[in-house]
């Protein structure tokens, strides 16, 4: 089992902090306190074409693609950006409870045929019911879930190339049919912690994704779903969604974290963490439940930083270290059965190319990775630092606010 490599699309913004939507709206809680927010990058799409470009001649499989309020639409955000790049994947997160699951379908296999094959399905229930009655979805936690269930069932149905029906609690489908299905199908991926998410999973996606909890708690989450899908009589592979902090070596790595610690006040931690304590979600209230919003210990396993989740929801930790010690993390990770790793650094350009240059050889001379995965030929690292750091090739920066 070889080890699958993927990076992030910042579509909520970039820059040298723990930048996301907070950068805009002050914590996400009042529209009215925008404060502007020094070294923010704006999600345009020449800046998101340089991620793409970077991401693809490091090596990287694919980049993730977020979706909700805080960002620019992934569907129509990553099939520009295949224009730009040769073979490159995308992994194009979305919500079913906002989209009809026929017509998603249809989308996907449109996808394929334009970016040629080079598209990857992230399902999104949803954990934060503010968040979703914005879009005009008001089915509580659960409900969200059970409905996922019924709409990955429409669109693998559908994608049958007959016409389809299905009768649920949710969705009426009568000749559902995409004419033309997706070649090759996009593989699903898709997480949650909850009670209600699990079979889900173990019924519908072929990846299983879960936030960067330390190595226990990672393998206790793949023992449940690998139970739960054996029921099912169907094979779930895993996935983890992490940040990375990699540097020549490990006091320049931790120096960094702390470098994005300072840029954080007291007010914007508390103004974040009261906003992130009130989603629904499982996942997140476990990736809380990591720092419990102190600044102290957050290192909660060899490695493994909980600092960005102090102000950033969704995925809060990050590999911090030498090259060679994130490559050890990702290989007890793998040995736990995670292939896939979806990866992330703040500037998400400057740690593509620390990753790639520096934590991929390391990987690659373990025999963890894909032969012929390989990033482009000639782009030698100056004196170990990235072309794009300090130093190196100047960076093209998009405007900010």
């Amino acid at each position: 089992m070889s080890v699958h490599l993927h990076w992030f699309l910042p579509t909520g913004g970039d820059g040298r902090t723990l930048v996301d939507r907070h950068a805009y709206t002050d914590g996400g809680i009042r529209r009215d306190r925008i404060t502007p927010v020094s070294g923010v990058r704006a999600p345009d799409v020449e800046y998101l074409a340089q991620i793409a470009k970077a991401a693809e001649q490091l090596g990287f499989e694919a980049v993730l693609t977020p979706t909700g309020t805080w960002c620019e639409d992934a569907w129509l955000t990553t099939v520009a950006l295949t224009q730009v790049t040769e073979r490159l994947k995308f992994l194009v997160a979305f919500r079913p409870g906002v989209i009809s699951p026929v017509l998603a379908a249809q989308m996907a296999a449109t996808y394929q045929r334009i970016s040629r094959g080079r598209l990857l399905l992230n399902v999104v229930t949803g954990g934060d019911s503010t968040e979703q009655r914005r879009f005009g979805d008001h089915l509580d936690h659960d409900r969200r879930y059970a409905r996922t269930d019924e709409f990955l069932q429409i669109v693998r149905g559908v994608w049958g190339g007959e016409p389809f029906d299905f009768q649920g609690e949710h969705y009426r489908i009568e000749g559902g049919l995409t004419a033309l299905p997706p070649d090759p199908l996009p593989q699903i991926f898709f997480g949650g912690s909850s009670a209600a998410a699990g079979p889900v999973a173990a019924r519908n996606v072929d990846v299983y994704l879960t936030w960067g909890e330390p190595p226990e708690e990672v393998k206790q989450k793949i023992d449940w779903i690998r139970g739960l899908a054996e029921r099912e009589g169907r094979t779930v592979r895993f996935g983890i969604r992490l940040h990375t902090i990699s540097r020549d070596s490990s006091k320049e790595a931790w120096a960094t974290a702390g470098r994005l610690l300072d840029d954080l006040d007291p007010e914007t931690v508390a103004a974040a963490q009261q906003a992130l304590g009130k989603s629904e979600s499982v996942g997140q209230q476990r990736m809380l439940a990591l720092h419990g919003g102190s600044r102290e210990k957050l290192e909660i396993s060899p490695n493994l930083w909980a600092g960005v989740g102090l102000v950033r929801g969704g995925a809060g930790t990050a590999l911090v270290g030498s090259h060679a010690e994130v490559a050890d993390r990702i290989e007890e990770y793998h040995s736990l059965g995670i292939e896939h790793f979806v990866l992330s650094g703040y500037p998400h350009l400057e740690e593509a190319y620390w990753f790639g240059e520096g934590v991929r050889p390391e990987l690659a001379a373990r025999g963890l990775l894909e032969a012929g995965r390989g990033p482009l030929a000639g782009v030698p690292a100056a004196n170990g630092r990235p072309a794009s750091a300090p130093g190196g090739a100047p960076l093209l920066i998009a405007g900010g606010r």
